[in-house]
């Protein structure tokens, strides 16, 4: 199982009440996209072909992606209760088109994706997750379902596009372990994260970016920050909304008594949030950065489970 380290990687911010559905801003942008996956399933009633995609239930698997390989148009269906964990190993994989249909109730406090390329370049793109999890055993320890979690041995690098995730109990996407390993870098573009706890994007390496994305914490979600940045950086923020309603930090740098750099350009972010600046950090403005974030979806970013699946919306 893709298991998340177990180290003082906490958060003390309070946990509130979490909204599993689309955020006010972005629900008018999606109202088109709001009918459910029609189910099939097979004899065996784990996994059934539609015309696009297979169908998947969640019963506790590991599902490997190696190598070279593409693992595409998969419907997961996340209302039998339990768990699923990918993982990719090697090098050059690609995942893409992969909806979840229902929340995450296992309360198993895993990665549903642990992600890591030994030295090639790997894909991640037209991804669903925005129907979250419930609070598990995060039990206000910040220990409960991750969305994606990078292995510290990553050492290569991954593209992270046209990614949905919402309602997390943990971090959407924790990518810093790679900043005390194998330094592999990560460059999340043109995604969405909304109402998470602990943190939205968590990155470390030197060449990790975060372009065109928006973060959205409101009155109704966890309130993880927005974007975290771990030794030892320097991390770009360029063209991103992060709106945080006054919530946590929208830009928190450094932890564990290590300062990173940011550098957050051409960007909006909440000046009541603020921006943290912890152990030596230094957050650079940079462009036409200000304070009016308004966080929405990026074109090309699936707003449902079977939109995922199918490939576009």
């Amino acid at each position: 199982m893709a298991q998340k380290p177990r180290t003082s990687e906490t958060d003390t911010s309070p946990t509130t009440g979490r909204n599993s559905g689309l955020n006010r801003r972005s629900f008018v942008r999606s109202a088109a996209a709001t009918a459910t996956a029609a189910f099939t399933f097979g004899a065996a009633g784990t996994a059934a072909a539609q015309d696009d995609y297979e169908v998947i239930e969640a019963e506790n698997q590991e599902i490997t992606v190696e190598s070279g390989e593409t693992w595409e148009n998969k419907l997961i269906d996340m209302t039998t209760g339990q768990d699923i964990t990918i993982t990719t190993v090697g090098s050059d994989w690609t995942v893409r088109n992969i909806g979840f249909e229902g929340e995450n109730v296992s309360g198993a406090g895993s990665a549903t994706f642990g992600i890591s390329d030994d030295g090639g370049e790997s894909t991640i793109e037209n991804v669903y997750l925005g129907d979250g999890s419930d609070d598990g055993n995060q039990s206000g320890t910040g220990h409960g379902q991750t969305a994606f979690w990078a292995n510290p041995e990553h050492a290569g690098h991954i593209d992270m596009t046209n990614v949905n995730i919402q309602g997390f109990a943990d971090n959407a996407v924790y990518g810093s372990a790679p900043g005390n390993g194998g330094g592999g870098t990560i460059h999340i573009d043109s995604c969405f994260a909304a109402n998470c706890y602990v943190s939205h994007f968590r990155l470390a390496t030197e060449g990790s970016r975060i372009t065109n994305s928006s973060v959205l914490v409101d009155d109704e979600g966890y309130e993880g920050r927005g974007i975290w940045a771990w030794a030892p950086g320097t991390i770009e923020v360029e063209n991103c909304q992060i709106e945080m309603n006054g919530h946590n930090s929208a830009i928190d740098a450094g932890a564990n008594g290590q300062g990173t750099d940011v550098a957050l350009i051409d960007s909006q972010y909440d000046e009541q949030a603020g921006i943290a600046e912890h152990d030596g950090s230094n957050v650079q403005l940079e462009g036409d950065t200000g304070t009016d974030p308004e966080a929405f979806i990026p074109d090309g970013t699936p707003t449902s489970a079977e939109e995922a699946a199918l490939g576009g919306n």
